[in-house]
């Protein structure tokens, strides 16, 4: 993979910044931060990129990036993630996550664009019994889901219009942090568990609270299937290869195919915090029961094997992640 132009919105983000990079490292790639900030961070950015601070209402701004850097290849990232503010703000995520995307899509006709990756989630599938395929019908639960869906929608109908090909990626949990710790999440407003149990660690009397514990499952806290960031990213490099040698478009489950719940979690965080105090919270609006995934269609597609499948690992280099972001006074 080299001698492309790829533009990465959010590229300043979480999981933007893992897949920035990586991808700093193929060859000859000219890589495109745009991210208006609002949830990504200054230091997240990578020099070997190019960023431009800009927004996705700005339909005639983003079609000059994309005409003026020749893009070829689009991670589209940007998005507002948090489920509760989602029911809450409906305006809000709407404006961002629908229209953002559709103003995206928009400013790529006529353009070089022949490839669309887009960062779908698996909570467009609803509540499901067991691991969920991709060819299960959509049924979100949560407006943020219910965005995601619209999203997934828009890119395939513009694919149509415009000629690109896509790869519709649902993610699974996302935790962790960067095997070098360069990088990892900061923005804790996305109320991420991995994310509230590493800012818990570094106190001297944890508590981590746990939003409903009365769901259908086997202790009553929600099922989860978490993946590493940096696993997650490598899919993405896999995706730009897969489009540009198959030229299909394509929809993949990315996780591991294991279901966790909350408690799980918390009960290894416990070994590790012996004197953690585990707070029940009422149940989090737009949260479903559980979610895990079937990664046949994933493991036929791709001969790919995950270097971070340790969930012990994942949250501990969380936690090493905001030890360093502590020690360098970064509020998060």
């Amino acid at each position: 993979m080299k001698n492309l132009n790829i533009l990465i919105t959010g590229g300043a983000g979480y999981i933007g910044s893992h897949i920035v990079e990586q991808l700093v490292n193929c060859n000859n790639n000219n890589i495109i931060i745009i991210d208006n900030l609002v949830t990504g961070f200054n230091r997240l950015i990578n020099k070997k990129a190019k960023f431009i601070k800009a927004d996705l209402e700005n339909k005639k701004y983003l079609k000059k990036i994309i005409f003026d850097n020749e893009i070829d290849t689009i991670i589209h990232l940007a998005a507002y993630l948090n489920v509760s503010e989602a029911e809450n703000n409906r305006k809000k995520y709407y404006k961002n996550n629908i229209i953002g995307t559709k103003n995206l899509l928009e400013a790529c006709k006529n353009s070089y664009v022949n490839n669309v990756i887009f960062s779908s989630s698996c909570s467009i599938y609803g509540n499901v019994k067991g691991a969920v395929s991709e060819n299960k019908k959509p049924n979100p639960a949560g407006y943020y889901a219910y965005t995601k869906y619209k999203g997934e929608n828009l890119i395939k109908k513009y694919s149509k219009k415009i000629g690109y090909k896509y790869s519709i990626l649902r993610y699974f949990n996302v935790a962790g942090a960067s095997p070098s710790n360069k990088i990892g999440e900061i923005e804790k407003s996305h109320d991420h568990l991995f994310k509230n149990i590493s800012i818990q660690a570094l106190k001297k009397k944890p508590v981590v609270r746990i939003y409903g514990n009365n769901y259908k499952t086997k202790d009553g806290t929600c099922i989860r299937d978490f993946i590493h960031v940096s696993d997650l990213a490598d899919i993405h490099i896999k995706c730009i290869n897969y489009l540009n040698k198959k030229k299909k478009s394509i929809t993949l489950n990315c996780g591991y195919g294991i279901g966790y719940s909350v408690q799980e979690i918390v009960n290894i965080f416990k070994k590790i915090k012996k004197n953690c105090r585990v707070v029940y919270e009422k149940k989090r609006t737009g949260d479903i029961d559980q979610v895990y995934s079937n990664i046949k269609k994933f493991n036929k597609t791709f001969k790919w094997k995950p270097k971070h499948n340790n969930i012990k690992k994942i949250l501990l280099s969380s936690i090493k992640w905001e030890k360093k972001l502590k020690k360098n006074n970064v509020k998060s």
